[in-house]
């Protein structure tokens, strides 16, 4: 079989010193890919205006797989003015480049894996009277990842049409004295074909799987309208899955839950933003953002990342002290998509077992405040941390 063509896009910060060494991981597995690197980030929107040019979108057009590293963002102010001479003043306006390749290619499944892997120093664990005791979690959060309060149909100062058809609806009562320039608005737009699409892709995942449940995480109490609706197709779409229970939380009450009884929960569906919360959260449960991976799927493209940032104060240390292992986990995701099943659980394998032995670990997993000093208390970089893994496999 021919190597598949995989376009990398390290972007920005810890991206560039991370994604190769998931690189090293995947060769060392027996998976064969020509790397197709693209351009991404930060550094394209000040000498482009353009964080995500046209040459990347065909690139993916034509491959429709991406590994993908991390990315800066910036608050608008801040990006205009750091963006370069020559493309300044010319209408261009920053937008993150992860979020416009999700909305470009409708990557509308985010699937997000929070597992405990045994022996790590930072998994979540809890008291009961003498008795410490550490959950075994294992959850899977499927995160609409296009719609949303991140769909970005927003204004600052509202445009008069705007203005005037939202003052028809009677809740705009008490900003009709406010101002438009003193006004900004967010929409949050929920649609029913991306509703049934993530939670049908939820089901699926836990049945395949094994997961005990599938938990609707949202607030229709509050935002009855838009949080009612993926309520309602979850509750016509668990129908057709009799023997997976459907539970339904309040994003709110889940997030006290989280820390109360973790374990009892397998698969949990939710909107974008309420989405991108709760993974955070429990991904801190089980080691934090040095373990957090995640999936980007559509119907015709799919892009692996992880979820930390850039961290861009950690980019010039040498040797690097930054966690890999969030980055080779998300390499791991783009193997079981491609159906390598084998060899992602082969690394997922020397992953647990680096870290059950406790030899090897990075600052974060020795609670060191991050700096060039973590190496002399103890701490891997980020290299040594790649070296033992491969040593297991």
């Amino acid at each position: 079989m021919d190597p598949r063509n995989i376009v990398i896009m390290p972007g920005d910060g810890i991206g560039k010193l991370l994604l190769p060494e998931a690189l090293r991981v995947l060769e060392a597995s027996g998976f064969r890919a020509n790397y197709i690197a693209a351009d991404i980030g930060w550094e394209f929107w000040r000498r482009e205006g353009d964080p995500l040019p046209r040459r990347t979108l065909d690139l993916l057009e034509e491959h429709k797989i991406g590994l993908f590293g991390a990315i800066t963002s910036k608050p608008k102010d801040q990006a205009n003015q750091e963006i370069d001479p020559e493309p300044k003043n010319k209408g261009y306006r920053y937008y993150s480049p992860i979020v416009g390749l999700r909305q470009y290619f409708n990557l509308d499944v985010c699937i997000r894996p929070c597992r405990t892997i045994k022996g790590n120093p930072l998994n979540f664990v809890k008291r009961v009277g003498s008795q410490v005791i550490e959950p075994d979690i294992n959850v899977v959060v499927f995160r609409q990842n296009t719609e949303g309060l991140y769909s970005g149909v927003e204004w600052v100062n509202p445009p008069e049409k705007v203005r005037s058809a939202l003052e028809t609806h009677p809740k705009m009562a008490p900003f009709r004295s406010t101002p438009s320039e003193e006004m900004a608005i967010s929409c949050r737009i929920i649609t029913r074909r991306a509703c049934r699409r993530i939670i049908t892709e939820a089901f699926r995942y836990a049945r395949r799987w094994g997961y005990k449940n599938v938990t609707v995480c949202e607030k229709p109490n509050i935002l009855r309208e838009t949080s009612g609706m993926m309520l309602q197709e979850a509750i016509k779409i668990a129908c057709d899955f009799p023997e997976i229970p459907l539970w339904e939380t309040n994003i709110d009450a889940q997030m006290m839950w989280l820390s109360k009884n973790p374990e009892d929960y397998g698969v949990l569906v939710t909107s974008n933003m309420f989405g991108d919360i709760i993974s955070d959260a429990f991904s801190g449960l089980v080691g934090g953002l040095g373990f957090a991976n995640s999936a980007n799927i559509g119907e015709g493209c799919a892009i692996f990342e992880p979820t930390h940032g850039s961290a861009p104060k950690y980019e010039n240390l040498k040797p690097s002290i930054v966690n890999p292992i969030a980055m080779i986990l998300s390499a791991c995701l783009m193997l079981d998509y491609l159906n390598e099943k084998e060899k992602a659980d082969r690394i997922r394998r020397a992953i647990a077992a680096v870290v059950a032995e406790g030899k090897v670990r990075t600052y974060d997993m020795l609670r060191l405040a991050g700096g060039a000093g973590v190496l002399s208390q103890g701490a891997a970089s980020t290299e040594e941390m790649t070296d033992a893994i491969l040593a297991h496999l």
